[in-house]
């Protein structure tokens, strides 16, 4: 394709701006159209990063009526299906922020309209893009580990919650779990192969967010703050997934992999008070096995890298759409972290077990 690429931006806050700023750096991508539900910040938004060639528009069914080959979907978590699935049915290659929606229900029609409409839906996990996550992938995929039959993990900030939009049901439909707990599902499933799962147990909390000694916007915290389940695969594989926005704590521990020949300790990169969660690039890896009948550890030597992997994500997406490759991080892939994550509100909501019944 000789001709730029189309792109147009749906929700101006602030994970737009990293959009406009990757897509600024390949020089077959144009930015063409911008739209905000909130009248008139999408012109503001077009003004303030200069887009002044892009048309503005109050909504995204307006935006969807322009000439574009792909959308970047950058608005709240509850509208991540409805604004997605009108793309895709207007034609328009889409690159929705995790979490990929809200219900299962919600992700199983996204995956659906991309089927229908030959049009790529691909989710916004940058994680991936660090070489050292292929590099956990091919080791525990290799079989050096043997069988693996246990996974945990998760991530916790002792002081990270979000306010505005990330607290609200009606806006995000989760809090901790799909904020930032996508992050370590996707990247522990990932590495798997994605296994299918049966079943999830399950319990959440928000004893911090709800506290004004400990959140500025407690009166209006209305989602889950700290989360843990045990869930169930098909291959008698369990992972123990937890996370948390805030917690008297310095850290939740680091990804374990147990398997039957060998282990792997993983923790992710960062410090401070945000970090200790997978949205980012691995820190260190260690392998725990046995060699000459005695315990023994070995650091994995990390495969050093500048990139940045937010642009990487969007690039790969920007290069999927010019030259017609398949969705980068598919829709119908991020479908079985969604029907966890799902399993696991239900599960916390009712205070016992609950199925995970997959689309076949």
């Amino acid at each position: 394709m000789s001709e730029k690429i189309k792109i147009g931006i749906i929700g101006t806050g602030g994970i737009a701006r990293a959009h406009v700023s990757a897509y600024r750096k390949l020089p077959f991508v144009e930015i063409v159209a911008v739209a905000d539900a909130i009248p008139g910040k999408s012109a503001e938004f077009k003004e303030r990063e200069g887009l002044t060639e892009a048309a503005a528009y109050d909504s995204h069914t307006e935006l969807l009526k322009a000439d574009l080959d792909g959308v970047s979907i950058c608005t709240p978590n509850v509208s991540h299906h409805r604004v997605s699935v009108d793309a895709l049915r207007a034609g328009k290659n889409v690159l929705v922020e995790k979490p990929m929606s809200v219900t299962l229900a919600e992700a199983v029609e996204m995956a659906q309209a991309s089927r229908e409409s030959g049009k790529m839906l691909s989710i916004g996990f940058q994680p991936r893009y660090d070489p050292n996550m292929k590099l956990l992938q091919d080791i525990v995929q290799s079989g050096r580990l043997g069988n693996v039959y246990y996974v945990e993990t998760g991530g916790g900030r002792r002081r990270g919650m979000p306010g505005g939009t990330f607290i609200s049901k009606a806006l995000a439909g989760a809090g901790a779990m799909a904020d930032i707990g996508c992050y370590s599902l996707d990247m522990a499933l990932n590495t798997l192969g994605y296994p299918r799962p049966v079943s999830v147990s399950a319990f959440t909390s928000n004893h911090f967010g709800t506290n004004p000694l400990y959140h500025p916007e407690a009166s209006k915290f209305e989602v889950e703050d700290f989360g843990v389940a045990m869930v169930r695969f098909e291959n008698d594989l369990v992972l123990q997934f937890k996370i948390s926005w805030a917690m008297h704590m310095d850290s939740l521990g680091a990804t374990l992999f147990l398997g039957t020949d060998a282990g792997l300790k993983v923790t992710p990169a960062g410090s401070g008070p945000w970090s200790g969660v997978w949205d980012g690039a691995i820190g260190s890896m260690t392998m725990f096995h046995d060699e000459f009948g005695g315990h023994t550890s070995t650091a994995v030597p990390l495969i050093g890298h500048k990139l940045n992997l937010f642009d990487e994500k969007v690039r790969d997406f920007a290069e999927a759409v010019r030259d017609g490759r398949p969705a980068p991080i598919p829709g119908e892939q991020i479908l079985i972290q969604q029907a966890i994550i799902d399993g696991v509100l239900r599960s916390a909501d009712l205070r016992r077990e609950v199925s995970i019944e997959l689309p076949q």
